[in-house]
């Protein structure tokens, strides 16, 4: 198995953790000290070894970070995981702080009127997070000061940082050779105005070097550094027990390898202007270049937005393992259908058959992300993991929430289904039928080209506005082409201003939750394309759905749907049926035709 059911958070250890900080906290002559939940290369999900803030406080979500004061330590999580922190974090340490509605400025003036000494580490932070909070605490008193990590100094029995093997990503998938990106890309760069680009996201370099790697689990990516040259040379900072013979033809001689190690001393070398992403780069890039006297120019990594358009090659690739990945649920929930009425199903039960039909696929990497499988009440946890701790039973008359996915060699998959056990809890079918006709309305839409994922977020809320009903996630983010399954720069929500593109791909997934009762959510991914010219000839985008796997007939009222939206689910469910029909096997067959039949 690829997901484990170990229970990660440290919840009883915290007090005596907190306890030794503050006391290292004292001996650096400091007031207070910032844990992100990031480590230098600003990824969501992190090693082992970089999981300082579940370290100190339990709490295993994938955003958020603590500020720890003499008399408080404030633990900021955003919507998704107000349930969750409230089970992981002992809270006589700790103290829960809903973010980004109470930010970390003015939590510092609220709880430092008399000024003090806040440390951080400026290779944990970006140079735009620093500044920010600067901003913020301007003329207040408090000081941040910049300093060698204290998680480090008093956690005696880190973990290793990862040396997993890279492997080279087939150029029938990636779309365009590595050459060709870095000389186009390099010379981006130029036009600009710089003579080399910084980069320190795993996976722009994964992207940028049609590499994959195995340092971070869910997440196909190796950790390095590289510098990107204007003539397209490039230089790789990473571990040579992480190239194998293989992958250093790959990258030819127009890539020099250097270990983590010379990154420090490269950066001071460069000859400026140097282009360094402010909303990504560790705050450390930008003082060792301006320490030694060259010139940032901060603009935004050149990877992004290109890697965020995906290529026709990528673009296929996502579609066949959508297709693959869609018959292996099909097939899973046929056997749930059957099963999980008979009561004796436990959440990990359902994790471990849902792998097991993706690995039976024989092209199964890794899962894309640990499966959110949530019965009755765990469903209203949004990002639940389930442990040997928190099991519970699959139990009739309940909802199951299962957000899942999976890492192909062509694609990455994320999908989400609601289900009903048995008997529809009361209020479950007409949530689920106003989160249906949101996740409808943004795979139906039809909007001018350069308007952000802001612009359309409220499509996927208004059936629920209209109820009082709301949830505190976005509506989509970005998905990598065999690559992470969370990708910037672009997502559907309501702080997103970058326009949407054609060969984009988001997820969509309007939701609705219910503390103690139950999760409702639903999760299509969909490809941003140029829109058929009508009307007046407008330049016009539009969505293509990738994710084909039907929707629990049990919680759709269908009287609640209009008619534009009755023949979206009719055309979709035949899309499916067609699709996904010809793959599985004769009991999963006719339990897809029974939940493919017109409404």
């Amino acid at each position: 198995m690829f997901q484990d059911f170990t229970t990660r958070s440290t919840r009883t250890n915290g007090p005596a953790r907190l306890a030794a900080l503050r006391q290292a906290i004292r001996g650096a002559g400091l007031t207070g000290f910032l844990i992100p939940r990031a480590d230098v290369h600003q990824g969501e999900y992190v090693a082992e070894s970089d999981a300082r803030l579940g370290w100190l406080t339990g709490f295993t979500g994938s955003a958020g970070f603590c500020i720890v004061l003499p008399e408080i330590a404030g633990v900021f999580i955003d919507g998704r995981y107000r349930v969750q922190v409230k089970s992981e974090v002992d809270q006589t340490a700790f103290t829960p702080v809903p973010w980004p509605e109470v930010k970390a400025g003015p939590w510092l003036l609220e709880n430092l009127p008399e000024g003090g000494r806040i440390g951080f580490d400026p290779w944990l932070h970006t140079r735009k997070e620093v500044e920010d909070l600067r901003k913020a605490l301007d003329g207040s008193g408090i000081e941040l000061v910049e300093t060698a990590n204290l998680i480090d100094a008093v956690w005696t029995d880190r973990p290793a940082p990862p040396m997993q093997p890279a492997r080279v990503h087939p150029a029938q998938f990636a779309g365009e050779p590595s050459a060709e990106k870095r000389q186009r890309l390099g010379a981006g760069v130029v036009k600009q105005g710089a003579q080399a680009a910084v980069l320190t996201l795993p996976d722009s370099i994964a992207w940028l070097l049609n590499i994959r790697g195995a340092d971070i689990p869910r997440n196909p990516v190796m950790q390095a550094f590289a510098v990107l040259h204007g003539n397209g040379h490039l230089t790789l900072f990473t571990e040579a027990a992480k190239l194998s013979p293989e992958l250093r033809v790959h990258l030819g001689n127009e890539v020099t390898l250097r270990p983590v190690s010379a990154f420090d001393a490269a950066l001071r070398s460069l000859k400026g202007p140097v282009l360094v992403d402010p909303a990504s780069a560790p705050h450390q890039v930008g003082r060792e270049l301006e320490e030694a006297g060259t010139l940032v120019l901060w603009a935004e990594d050149p990877c992004i937005l290109p890697k965020a358009r995906k290529t026709a090659a990528e673009v296929a690739g996502m579609q066949a393992a959508h297709i693959r990945d869609g018959a292996a649920v099909v097939e899973f929930l046929a056997w749930l259908d059957t099963e999980a009425p008979k009561g004796k199903l436990t959440e990990i039960d359902v994790v471990e058959r849902l792998e097991n039909h993706r690995r039976a696929t024989g092209q199964l990497l890794d899962i894309s992300f640990d499966t959110i499988c949530g019965a009755g009440p765990n469903g209203a946890i949004v990002h639940y993991r389930v442990t040997e701790a928190t099991n519970r039973k699959v139990t009739p008359g309940e909802l199951l929430l299962i957000d899942s996915g999976a890492q192909y060699p062509d694609g990455t998959t994320d999908i989400t289904r609601t289900v009903a056990v048995g008997p529809v809890p009361e209020g479950a079918a007409e949530a689920f039928t106003r989160v249906l006709q949101g996740m409808i309305a943004i795979s139906r839409a039809r909007f001018p080209r350069g308007l952000a994922g802001r612009d359309l977020d409220a499509l996927a809320r208004i059936a629920l506005w209209q109820a009082g009903m709301d949830y505190d996630h976005g509506t989509g983010h970005g998905v990598g082409a065999a690559l992470c399954v969370h990708e910037g720069p672009a997502r559907i929500s309501r702080i997103s201003d970058v326009p949407l593109a054609p060969g984009m791909i988001l997820s969509n997934e309007p939701g609705h939750y219910r503390e103690g009762q139950w999760g409702i959510r639903i999760e299509n991914l969909i490809l941003v394309e140029e829109a058929p010219k009508i009307g007046d000839g407008r330049d016009h985008l539009c969505f293509a759905t990738l994710t084909w796997v039907p929707m629990d007939r049990r919680l759709i009222v269908v009287g609640m749907l209009s008619q534009a939206e009755r023949d979206w689910l009719d055309a979709y469910h035949a899309g499916v049926l067609e699709r996904i029909g010809p793959l599985v096997g004769p009991t999963a067959h006719d339990w897809l035709t029974a939940a493919c039949a017109p409404l």
